[in-house]
């Protein structure tokens, strides 16, 4: 009887775990960090303050103040080629470039705003669908007409009578102070001044250049005309004048020699009396052509900002109130197509503005990533303020607490970003560059004297692709948090340990070099060389600075590294073998070389490995071989040792618990074999099970795990003795696959708190009393092992017949959505596949499978961090993270509100609608290599078309 209860409790706690579980765990996509891929458009409404940028994917994203975010997407992925907001309504139209257009709206539900499209409409000549005619084109006919036959009667040459001579229409801009009035530009170089109630020509200007664009001036007065000659010029706009043959002004800024044109062009005035000049292009053709530029004119200042990318759009955030007399612009925002930058026009030297979102990720290539949860206060040194578009409210509660993303990138930079909330905000840049001698101090100078030549070039921005040194690139990043130490790791093999400090500093860097070969004959490196370290002393700013650089020999990329800041220890390891250093004594401790007498392949470097395809082919056909003709696999289901709690958990298992295949075993030859792939400290027991310890464990590429029991002084022995390392245990994978992943287990089945969290009372002790055990993840399986025996207590299989890989994995820590005082500890884990599954444990019970990667998303398979709260990061595109969160509790996702007036009226919406479409549907669209396409005959139908959908609403 007794057993039987005993049985049925221990069902009843089974069945409570998969429906607790419940609460803990689900997938949510929450929000997108970065910059956007492929920005194609750009729009700006001064009432709300909100920014709106088009994608080629056809997305439309919406940014106001930090945390203000909303996102839509149109249903075809087509690209936006324009985006116009109706002035404080909360509304907006896209165009795509396949002929569609798009009204969306800002509506509120459940007390938060959502972008939502209304209605969409094809246009007339979409590929493969017949242009329709509807009696409101008559409207369009009617001004081309009328214009047509008004020009004749002025006194004009006959190449500006109206016919093809006139070319497409540049450019259409409504008069700042009576909406009746527009101006008409067509390539020709002829602009209209078009009065919509009579419809009657009020003045025409006749232009001798091929026109670009047009702007008013505030008053209405007079406007500006860009050119493709490189110039712009200023007219003047009087009643008594109806046909103005020449300019007040005419001005080419870079000529005289010929200058590409001035795509865009702004005139803003303001109090001081001289007007602010904007525009894009107008470069010197010959000597920079190929410049991608935007130039600032004020009086006797000029700025030409000098872009490494091409610039999409741009506008100024300026007074909008018409009973104002200036514009008096505060800001210039411009869309890069890798980056916005923000200029500061009301300070000094027009700076730059530190952008609190939006910043690109990708300014070099991102090459590792590190997310640290709960950080400390001192990290937080470095605020973001006076970001001028500053629109809606953000509802979202402040974080409990901060967290932290740092990435590695290939031109040996780290960068920290606040992931506490919506807004990946940039915090904090160090460079490792500056320790090493490389050509980066011969660019700077010839940069800096190239910036006091003419044009006055200023560079601007951080999106910078190209790496001086491809050894510099950061491949793994480890920190401690409470004691502020910083290790990062290299591509050619260089470890950097760097304290933070508030101070600047002037010192010498120790450097160390660790030979993890150990003299073994028969291998000779091929690949690039090491990095000259500077000699003499090196100035740091306050910040992560360097204190000793450990040199791996031979130098190849750095595959894994860990810190252990307690014990003033890190343990990094490469293609070779691993090793242990104590940077307090600056003193290698430990170097053992892991390479099989076959791997020859690793001595070649990277760039080496192509000969090694034909190689790889062959062993990967010979295992799918090998699996065809294995037999049918029988399905085996992880449960219970008893028949009976096996019974009634039968239908869940069959939900969740995915089918186990044989493994097939790898060959012992398979290159690359002594990679180490992980690394890790613990306090347990190895020696015997009465005495715990320190120890460093290493996993390989082969499947071989090495333990080894430290023997470190005391905190205040650390000066007078030497850490002492001694092989405890060697573990051997009878599969062989690569060991991805390595944790310890306290007694009762829970992850070692990390350094310094038990001595500062941050975190509770880890349990002594009962046996501790080691988790070890291979790409093929988790096996959880007895300490200090090292016996095996349980294991799960995946799939390995159909490419099922683990990449990723991780132990987070899930919280009950009905109890905050409830949680679970769970190991997370990432395939080849895309799909993320979820174990309890260390029983290694599955939970939960989710769909959440593309399996054709490599790199985003490759890039993805899990966090220790249950979410996790991955690149979606160069320059954006997708945030998601397998925590029902924990999402971090946009809350935020924008209030808008809208009219009662519904025509006031239509009428602003169809004006805006009267300017644009007949503009230019341009192409990536910069030349346009003349508008169809079916596109001048495009207006009644609109007006006609537009009132129906």
């Amino acid at each position: 009887m007794r057993l039987l209860l005993n049985h049925n409790e221990h069902v009843t706690a089974l069945l409570s775990e998969c429906v607790i579980s419940a609460s803990l765990l689900l997938l949510t996509q929450t929000v997108e960090h970065g910059f956007p891929n492929q920005p194609s458009a750009l729009a700006y409404d001064p009432k709300l303050q909100l920014m709106a940028i088009g994608t080629k994917s056809g997305a439309i994203k919406i940014y106001g103040a930090p945390g203000v975010e909303m996102t839509g997407l149109h249903k075809d992925t087509a690209a936006v080629t324009q985006i116009h907001f109706l002035y404080g309504q909360g509304r907006m139209l896209s165009l795509l470039d396949d002929n569609t257009i798009h009204l969306w709206e800002i509506v509120q539900r459940e007390n938060r705003s959502h972008l939502v499209e209304l209605h969409s409409f094809n246009l007339p000549g979409r590929p493969g669908i017949e242009s329709t005619r509807f009696s409101e084109s008559s409207e369009y006919a009617e001004l081309k007409l009328a214009i047509c036959n008004v020009i004749p009667l002025f006194s004009v040459p006959e190449e500006y009578k109206c016919g093809k001579s006139l070319g497409p229409v540049e450019s259409l801009q409504e008069h700042p102070q009576d909406s009746d009035k527009i101006l008409i530009g067509y390539s020709r170089g002829l602009v209209v001044l078009w009065d919509l109630n009579s419809r009657h020509v009020v003045n025409l200007f006749l232009g001798k250049q091929q026109l670009e664009s047009l702007v008013w001036e505030r008053s209405g007065n007079s406007f500006v005309s860009s050119h493709s000659d490189g110039g712009y010029m200023v007219w003047a706009v009087s009643s008594s004048n109806p046909c103005t043959h020449d300019p007040i002004s005419s001005t080419i800024p870079y000529g005289p020699f010929p200058c590409k044109a001035v795509n865009k062009i702004l005139w803003r005035t303001t109090q001081s009396g001289a007007p602010l000049v904007l525009f894009s292009g107008g470069m010197p053709r010959a000597s920079y052509g190929d410049r991608h530029c935007l130039t600032i004119l004020q009086d006797s200042s000029h700025v030409t900002l000098d872009f490494t990318s091409r610039v999409i759009d741009f506008f100024t955030i300026h007074c909008t109130d018409k009973e104002k007399e200036f514009d008096d612009p505060s800001a210039l925002v411009v869309l890069l197509e890798e980056e916005l930058v923000v200029i500061d026009l009301q300070m000094a030297g027009w700076p730059t503005v530190p952008a609190p979102y939006l910043a690109p990720l990708h300014s070099s290539a991102i090459t590792c990533s590190c997310h640290i949860s709960n950080v400390p206060p001192k990290l937080w040194e470095r605020v973001i303020s006076n970001w001028p578009i500053c629109g809606g409210k953000n509802l979202a509660p402040d974080p409990k607490q901060k967290e932290l993303l740092l990435t590695g990138h290939e031109d040996g930079t780290v960068r920290f970003w606040d992931a506490s909330g919506v807004s990946l905000k940039p915090l904090y840049k160090l460079s490792t560059a500056s320790i090493f001698q490389t050509d980066c101090d011969h660019n700077d100078s010839l940069m800096q004297a190239g910036e006091e030549e003419w044009p006055p070039f200023r560079k601007v921005g951080c999106f910078d692709p190209y790496s001086d040194d491809p050894r510099l690139g950061i491949q793994k990043i480890s920190v401690c948090k409470y004691s502020g130490k910083l290790v990062v790791a290299g591509t050619a093999g260089q470890v950097i340990v760097m304290v933070l400090s508030d101070e600047k500093s002037d010192h010498m860097i120790d450097v160390a070099t660790v030979d993890l070969l150990q003299d073994r004959e028969g291998f000779t490196w091929k690949g690039h060389d090491r990095l000259p370290p500077k000699s003499g002393s090196v100035v740091f700013a306050p910040g992560f600075q360097p204190v000793v650089l450990v040199q791996c020999m031979p130098p190849a990329a750095v595959t894994a590294v860990t810190l252990h800041a307690e014990w003033n220890l890190i343990a990094f390891g490469t293609s070779h073998g691993f090793g242990l250093f104590d940077y307090h004594r600056r003193n290698p401790v430990l170097a053992r070389c892991t390479l099989h007498p076959n791997d020859s392949l690793a001595m070649e470097g990277p760039l080496s490995r192509v000969k090694s395809l034909k190689k790889s082919l062959r062993q990967s056909f010979r295992r799918i071989r090998k699996s065809r003709v294995s037999g049918k696999k029988r399905a085996v289901v992880y449960s219970p040792t008893s028949k009976e709690a096996n019974a009634q958990l039968a239908e869940h298992d069959a939900e969740v618990t995915p089918v186990q295949r044989r493994i097939e075993p790898r060959s012992a030859d398979d290159s690359l074999s002594g990679v180490v792939r992980c690394l890790c400290f613990a306090d347990t027991f190895l020696r015997d099970g009465t005495h715990h310890g320190p120890t460093m464990w290493a996993g390989t590429n082969s499947g071989s795990v090495y333990a080894y029991a430290l023997d470190v002084p005391s905190q205040e022995k650390f000066s007078e003795q030497s850490v002492e390392a001694l092989l405890g245990k060697e573990i051997q994978l009878m599969h062989r696959a690569p060991v991805v992943s390595i944790a310890v287990l306290d007694g009762r089945g829970n992850p070692l708190p990390e350094p310094y969290e038990v001595s500062r009372d941050l975190a509770k002790a880890p349990d002594m009393q009962g046996s501790h055990s080691v988790l070890i993840t291979s790409e093929e399986q988790f096996k959880v092992f007895m300490l200090p025996k090292v016996s095996a207590k349980t294991k799960f299989k995946l799939t390995a017949h159909e490419g099922c890989r683990v990449r990723k994995v991780a132990l987070s820590n899930f919280t009950s959505v009905s109890s905050e005082e409830y949680s679970e500890n769970a190991l997370v884990c990432l395939t080849n596949l895309g799909d993320i599954h979820v174990f309890s444990v260390p029983a290694l019970r599955p939970q939960v499978r989710y769909d959440c990667i593309r399996k054709e998303d490599i790199s985003g398979i490759a890039s993805c961090v899990f966090t220790k709260t249950g979410q996790g990061f991955y690149l979606i595109s160069p320059s954006e993270y997708e945030r998601f969160s397998l925590s029902a509790r924990v999402i971090t996702e946009p809350l935020c509100r924008v209030d808008v007036e809208r009219p009662h009226d519904l025509s006031e919406m239509c009428v602003g609608v169809k004006f805006i479409c009267l300017l644009h549907c007949f503009e230019k669209f341009s192409k990536s290599d910069g030349s346009r396409d003349v508008p169809s005959q079916s596109q001048g139908l495009k207006l009644g078309l609109i007006k006609s959908f537009f009132f129906f609403y």
